[in-house]
């Protein structure tokens, strides 16, 4: 007997022809409609709650360089899933989140598990949200769905279907397209730029998120070298994009509108590529701009380059422009090459105890693997594995893109089920701060049942560190609920099904560590650390 064609088979159907075959998801009652029967060819990742969903997704997306699909519950599951939402939103990752509506029949008397105001719910952190009005729409809506996330700027989009959607007959969809998803750069403008890049003294280079998110990576150390210019990272970036041990890299610009003047001193044109100028925080008042400086800035996104305080911009694909304009530009072997970031590399002559954070560092950048990647969420500590564990290779860091936590430890999950989706096999690395580690912890469960390759380094400085330091600089003394005694994470990743260890020296860090790298599973390491003041 031929199964009836509905419209649940019909958008499975669709699903396939669009590489959409993984679900992350957390079910709920208002759609087990869409997963009843659940496809043999599909992959169901169950996350235990729907924030660690969506961060999952999201480093899934990154990863495999295409369209993730997110399954959440109705207005609860959508609500729990918002604050990494806004992450991808600020990533520019393509999500597809759908969730369940109650019955049609219903939706006029606001019943339980109604999404009441579903198209406005999760807005304005996706670029396009919809109900379909009849159940015939729905293969349709996920069509537009998949062409509006993947489109530049791309990000998350998403559709809510009524339960009862999924039962009803359909014979077919057969309007399958295929949407661009990069914009070339106007070409005369573009030769503006390269002439003003040719005709400055002494260049910045600032190579943001969307570089790396675009395979920029190669053509942007070509042009660095080219124009012997000095290459910043771009202000709380969420990927990196140039290789941090680099001789022409200076480090991360800063933070806040002074400390960022204050580091392009001295270089009368500064260009940005693929990243916003800038992502200020906090508020430290300066010129944004040093006296006798000019910005160029050259993104894909057209809200980015609007909101820029100062400059001219161009709108265009990064990677596509960098690699034009290595053709364009002139020349700067006349040019002085800029000095090397400063690494101290400043170690006590005996250990501490508790470690520091570049104690830590130091020790990791003993047994890290050359091919590892790391998903960094201990945000008082990140200048410090800049200088101990620069990034050198395309594609291995991974940052939240909002400013919140609560991504890092379910992202790592996304990576590494993203490595093995592609075939790719390395170690995930996540360093994570204790506060961080709490706000999806869930998310470990995930990764020890699918026997994942990642070691969690959890610094355990037992307070919200980075907010300390925000209270020195912004003069708020006596704020409570920053610290966090009394923590046992090690018997919580073992209670969710990880490989977990104390360990308090650099010689037991370095040890677990390797052990962890052939553990076979997922391994949660608990490391003592003083607290580590933040470079605001």
């Amino acid at each position: 007997m031929t199964e009836k064609s509905t419209v649940r088979s019909v958008t499975y159907d669709l699903l396939r022809t669009l590489r959409l075959t993984t679900v992350f998801g957390n079910p709920g009652s208002t759609e087990e409609t869409f997963l009843q029967d659940f496809p043999p060819d599909f992959t169901y990742v169950l996350a235990l709650q729907e924030g660690s969903v969506v961060a999952m997704a999201d480093a899934f997306a990154q990863v495999t360089q295409r369209p993730a699909l997110v399954n959440v519950h109705s207005s609860a599951g959508l609500g729990n899933a918002m604050g990494n939402l806004v992450a991808a939103y600020h990533g520019n990752t393509p999500l597809i989140v759908t969730s369940g509506q109650q019955h049609r029949e219903l939706v006029i008397g606001d019943p339980y598990l109604g999404n009441r105001e579903a198209v406005t719910m999760p807005k304005p952190w996706v670029k396009w949200s919809y109900e379909p009005a009849r159940a015939e729409d729905v293969p349709e809506a996920f069509m537009r769905a998949y062409a509006t996330a993947l489109q530049p700027p791309a990000g998350p989009v998403y559709v809510s279907v009524p339960m009862d959607d999924w039962g009803q007959p359909l014979s077919g969809f057969a309007r399958v397209r295929t949407v661009s998803d990069r914009v070339a750069p106007d070409g005369a403008r573009l030769r503006s730029f390269a002439d003003r890049i040719s005709a400055c003294r002494r260049p910045a280079l600032v190579f943001g998120p969307e570089v790396d998110r675009g395979g920029g990576w190669d053509a942007a150390v070509a042009l660095a070298e080219r124009l012997r210019a000095a290459v910043y990272g771009a202000p709380l970036q969420d990927r990196a994009s140039f290789p941090e041990d680099h001789p022409l890299f200076r480090g991360p610009l800063g933070m806040s509108v002074k400390n960022v003047s204050d580091r392009l001193a001295g270089h009368d044109l500064v260009v940005v590529f693929g990243a916003e100028v800038f992502r200020y925080y906090p508020y430290v008042p300066g010129d944004y701009l040093p006296a006798g400086t000019e910005l160029l800035q050259i993104t894909a996104n057209p809200a980015v380059a609007a909101a820029a305080r100062v400059g001219d911009s161009l709108l265009g694909d990064p990677a596509t422009a960098i690699a034009q304009l290595r053709d364009l530009v002139a020349e700067g072997s006349a040019r002085t090459a800029p000095e090397p970031m400063a690494r101290p590399y400043s170690l006590p002559q005996s250990p501490n105890s508790p470690l520091t954070p570049p104690e830590v560092y130091a020790a990791l950048g003993r047994v890290r693997p050359d091919d590892a990647v790391i998903v960094n969420e201990s945000t008082s500590t990140m200048a410090q594995q800049i200088e101990w564990l620069p990034t050198v290779r395309t594609g291995s860091f991974f940052a939240t893109a909002s400013g919140g936590i609560g991504w890092g430890t379910p992202a790592a999950v996304g990576v590494a089920l993203g490595d093995r989706d592609r075939g790719v096999r390395r170690p995930v690395v996540g360093l994570i701060g204790d506060g961080s580690f709490q706000y999806c912890v869930q998310a470990v469960w995930t990764a020890a049942q699918h026997e994942l390759p990642i070691v969690y380094v959890v610094m355990r400085n037992e307070e919200y560190s980075i907010l300390k330091s925000f209270a020195v600089l912004e003069d708020t003394p006596g704020v409570p609920g920053l610290d966090l005694p009394g923590l046992d994470i090690a018997s919580l990743a073992r209670g969710f099904g990880c490989r977990a260890v104390d360990v308090e020296t650099t010689d037991e860090l370095e040890g677990e560590f390797k052990a962890a790298l052939s553990a076979g599973t997922t391994t949660v390491i608990v490391v003592p650390t003083q607290p580590q003041k933040a470079m605001l």
